[in-house]
């Protein structure tokens, strides 16, 4: 399984102190709404969907922390299509 599928989609933990995000959440890269937060030593980047898939690998080496809601994007579409 390639590094980035271990996160990606993954479950994410209720209990984390990471405040969930929102749509003012915007991808540092893209300004898309982010749906990844990356927690490295000196700070936090946000990505969306894309660009989270994009860099995964080389995220996963830096980040001391990724909160990961990219399922909501499921969940969102299948509200949008009802």
């Amino acid at each position: 399984m390639p590094a980035r599928d271990r996160w990606l989609h993954a479950d994410v933990t209720a209990t984390t102190t990471t405040p969930a995000m929102t749509a003012l959440d915007r991808c540092d890269a893209c300004g898309a709404q982010a749906y990844v937060r990356v927690q490295l030593e000196s700070g936090e980047l946000l990505f969306c969907a894309h660009h989270a898939r994009k860099h995964a690998e080389a995220l996963e080496k830096v980040a001391t922390d990724i909160h990961d809601e990219t399922a909501r994007l499921h969940e969102e579409e299948g509200t949008a299509a009802r």
